[in-house]
Parts: structure tokens; sequence; C-alpha cells
């Protein structure tokens, strides 16, 4: 199984220097079609798409992150500023719904 990234330039050229393939795109058309590539190339197991590339599609991607299970979609940071992760507490509690913890 191979692993694709979809990206900034700069997070394409750098997976590409271990040996990863990968599309650079610049609005939402770009990454749609990229994912649609992707998705039914079966050698593909594993997509990374970084955060300023799924901020573009972000509901498509959201969708792939919870229901893909081949490939595996992921998201990774990209260049934005200041952008972090929610903690896995903070996403659980936004996935479910529930507050956890007493705090």
């Amino acid at each position: 199984m191979r692993t694709f990234v979809i990206g900034n330039e700069n997070a394409v050229l750098g997976f590409s220097l271990v040996g990863v393939d990968g599309r650079v795109i610049h609005n939402a058309a770009e990454v749609n079609q990229a994912l649609d590539n992707c998705l039914e190339d079966k050698t593909v197991g594993l997509i990374l798409v970084t955060a300023d590339a799924a901020d573009l599609a972000r509901e498509r991607i959201d969708e792939l992150k919870v229901t893909s299970l081949t490939p595996l979609v992921v998201e990774v940071p990209g260049e934005k500023a200041g952008w972090t992760y929610p903690s896995l507490k903070e996403f659980v509690q936004g996935a479910v719904g529930i507050r956890l913890g007493g705090y």
C-alpha cells in the first residue's frame, strides 16, 4: 500500500524527499479531484491531507476521516500559523457531544 499527500507545496515537497507521492492543491476543486483519484486507486492505503488543504473541503475531509477505512484519511498540520489540533479529550467530547471529566 502506498501513501499519498494532498496539500501545500512545502508539504508535498517534504514528503517527496522520503518517497511519498503527492499533489499540490490551491482550491477546493483540486482537493476533491485529488481525493477522487486516491479513492479510485486501490494501491493507496493512506492519504495525508494538510490542514490548510482540508479547510478547503472540510465537510468531505471530516466525513472521510470517520468513514474511510481503505484508504485511511489522516489530517496533518499545515502552514497556518498558530493552528493546533484539539487534545484527544476535546476531540472525543466534540465527536460524542458530551463533556468528559469533572472540569
